[in-house]
């Protein structure tokens, strides 16, 4: 008879540690609001996992903070894949102090239901991010939900949350519910005229890193000319202009393979979701000014 029950009444690593010590084989389904991940024992060991975009560890990690949903073991079912190879007991532990931590993100981000959206910052509006943060930053527009914004961007909703955990407490970012209406949140669509000038310094900063002192003057007035339109309400067109712009600039002067490689720098940052990594790592930040 397959095991089942409700993840408001066992947390998933609960279970999954009941059935793995018996040496079961077979797969856990896991539902929540229309979504379906699975996770296959084989002896008893976790050997695959995937939910979403997520395969893999990430993937066991990303059903263990759920709180809520149902879950079904089915004996028997395997899979010739294996994804995972930490032990049970590695694999679970991770999991349990992600569910910790997520206890404590969860303060500021209780929902993956919430629409993130920027706030009206002012004289505040000097902020530090990580390049994770800057992709991120390019996908919250006041319309798609946490979790949407994970999916688009192939993340785990944990990461994202974790990102913008540090977003909301220094006030860059705020939360709505979807029922809210976007216009009477308060929030702008886009990034700040600020933000997206620190993005424009970020990419500027990676242009003369691969076109050196030849081109300085180059991407310096292509720079200023982004800084303009930005400042003239251009939004995000005014840095795709500017790529678009430095990328014709360094092919002339370096090469198409240097103008290649400098697509390949800025390309996570505009938030390209088919080269977006598979976890949002922390990485050292740039100041924006």
């Amino acid at each position: 008879m397959a095991l089942q029950g409700s993840l408001s009444e066992l947390s998933l690593a609960d279970v999954i540690q009941m059935v793995s010590v018996s040496g079961k084989t077979g797969v856990f389904e896991v539902r929540r609001h229309g979504e379906i991940g699975r996770i296959f024992l084989r002896d008893g060991q976790i050997v695959d996992a995937a939910v979403a975009a997520l395969r893999g560890d990430n993937a066991v990690y990303e059903m263990a903070i759920w709180s809520e949903g149902e879950f079904s073991f089915k004996p028997g079912e395997e899979t010739d894949t294996v994804t995972i190879h930490l032990s049970n007991a590695n694999l679970m532990m991770e999991a349990a102090r992600r569910l910790d931590e997520w206890r404590v993100l969860s303060r500021k981000v209780p929902s993956l239901d919430l629409v993130p959206f920027f706030t009206s910052r002012d004289h505040h509006d000097q902020v530090t991010l990580s390049p994770h943060e800057w992709i991120l930053v390019t996908r919250i527009d006041n319309e798609h939900s946490i979790e949407a914004i994970a999916e688009q961007l192939h993340w785990s909703a944990f990461d994202v949350s974790k990102l913008l955990f540090g977003m909301i407490t220094s006030g860059l970012v705020a939360l709505r519910s979807k029922d809210d209406d976007p216009v009477s949140s308060g929030g702008p669509k886009g990034p700040s005229t600020v933000t997206l000038i620190g993005l424009a310094s970020r990419i500027r900063t990676v242009a003369l890193g691969v076109v050196g002192t030849s081109g300085e003057h180059t991407i310096d007035k292509q720079f200023a000319a982004a800084r303009t339109l930005i400042e003239r309400g251009a939004g995000f067109d005014a840095i795709r202009t500017m790529v678009e712009q430095h990328s014709k600039a360094i092919s002339l002067l370096k090469g198409a393979d240097i103008a290649a490689m400098f697509d390949e720098q800025v390309r996570p940052l505009l938030g390209s979701a088919e080269r977006a990594p598979t976890t949002a790592g922390n990485t050292q930040g740039g100041n924006v000014s």
